[in-house]
């Protein structure tokens, strides 16, 4: 699928306004929020403020027990706010952690509207980017006492470490067939249709030990071998759909020994799933035929993390947004990404969902920055996503 875009006459910046968002309150929350350390299995405080705010909302908020079930301090929280009106609900979604370096986070504001951290730290735009443009659109709807529809709210844990968070969530109890994830880079007007498999893998070369000064030539050299093979294999971009990487390597015993093992660690991700397991048979084929040809063994794990999905662009959940942007003045663009998300597990519980940008950019570094512009519009964005119109 390429990318799909509509632009629109106007710019970003003269959006029309369907409700009032209030920069201040949009600026002090964010703030606040990215100044909680909340690393992966760390959300406790996060979740606790987040319920707090959902509760004054409205919201019947829930807590699950996946951080018991894989060593967390907190649980994916849920949230269900009835409508004003009636007929289907949406599904909103962030996540609550961050990756690190994330102790000890402090936003900075330019006058020109940037954020970023004070640069030995990331920000924590993402998520909570995608966070304060939901609770701002929901508290926005009701101040304004516009009828909206029913909202369901998760905000899980975990995320950054292969969604580790919803794979313990209950699925059973969401009831919208329309989600929006508000966590891709890039600004607001983005919509992820398409998302990879992920495939993680390990190989082991398993040689022979040898004195390196006595005897060199009895040992089989497991490094040697393993660095000829990567130095074979096609990396990066594979083709326009499929990544590889190799991005981990140990092995040996002491300078003085022929090293008998060696470990290599790296990822596949695809758009097409069957490329995918393709590119990890490719994998094993190499590393066995160079191993076999040296005497030596080899060994390969892997691990599906990631399921590639689809989203049709005809689908209800994509012309809801795209009617919401076209509202707003927001160009819009459907596309694809090569990271997961929730969404992920969302598709593959049958609740049809788009990955949304919240307007966050060089996320996972000390350069991680957002623009209170980008925040102000998400929240208009939310804001319209959860009112009823007809498509």
């Amino acid at each position: 699928m390429g990318d799909q875009s509509k632009w629109a006459p106007t710019q970003v910046e003269k959006a029309v306004p369907s409700v009032s968002v209030d920069r201040e309150r949009l600026r002090e929350e964010f703030a606040r929020l990215t100044a909680i350390d909340s690393v992966s299995f760390s959300e406790r405080q996060m979740a606790d403020q987040l319920k707090a705010r959902l509760k004054t909302l409205g919201f019947e908020v829930r807590e699950d027990q996946a951080g018991a079930y894989c060593g967390g301090t907190a649980g994916n929280v849920y949230g269900y706010l009835k409508g004003t009106v009636p007929g289907p609900g949406v599904l909103l979604s962030a996540h609550m952690d961050t990756v690190k370096p994330g102790i000890g986070k402090r936003s900075v504001f330019a006058e020109d509207g940037t954020v970023t951290s004070e640069g030995d730290t990331i920000l924590g735009a993402d998520d909570v980017a995608g966070l304060v443009e939901i609770l701002e659109g929901i508290r926005c709807v009701q101040e304004a006492g516009l009828p909206h529809r029913d909202v369901e709210v998760l905000f899980p844990i975990a995320e950054e470490v292969y969604l580790k968070g919803t794979e313990w969530f209950d699925f059973s109890q969401i009831r919208a067939k329309e989600a929006y994830v508000l966590d891709l880079s890039g600004p607001v007007g983005a919509a992820a249709l398409k998302a990879p498999t992920l495939i993680s893998f390990a190989v082991t070369v398993n040689g022979r030990a040898a004195h390196a000064g006595f005897n060199p030539e009895d040992g089989i050299h497991a490094l040697q071998i393993m660095c000829r093979v990567i130095g074979e294999i096609p990396q990066g971009h594979v083709d326009q759909e499929t990544t590889l990487n190799i991005g981990l390597i140990s092995g040996g015993e002491a300078t003085n020994i022929v090293p008998p093992t060696c470990v290599c660690r790296g990822e596949i991700r695809s758009l097409n799933h069957g490329k995918a397991l393709a590119a990890l048979e490719s994998v094993r084929d190499q590393f066995h035929q160079a191993a076999e040809a040296a005497g030596a063994g080899f060994h390969l794990n892997s691990h599906i993390d990631l399921v590639a999905y689809q989203v049709d662009p005809t689908a209800p959940v994509v012309e809801h947004f795209t009617s919401c942007c076209d509202r707003l003045r927001i160009p819009w663009k459907l596309t694809s990404t090569f990271g997961g998300s929730d969404n992920h597990n969302f598709m593959r519980n049958g609740i049809p969902g788009i990955v949304l940008s919240c307007g966050m950019y060089e996320v996972h570094s000390v350069r991680e920055y957002t623009k209170l512009q980008d925040l102000e519009l998400g929240a208009r964005l939310v804001a319209e996503l959860i009112q009823p119109h007809s498509r």
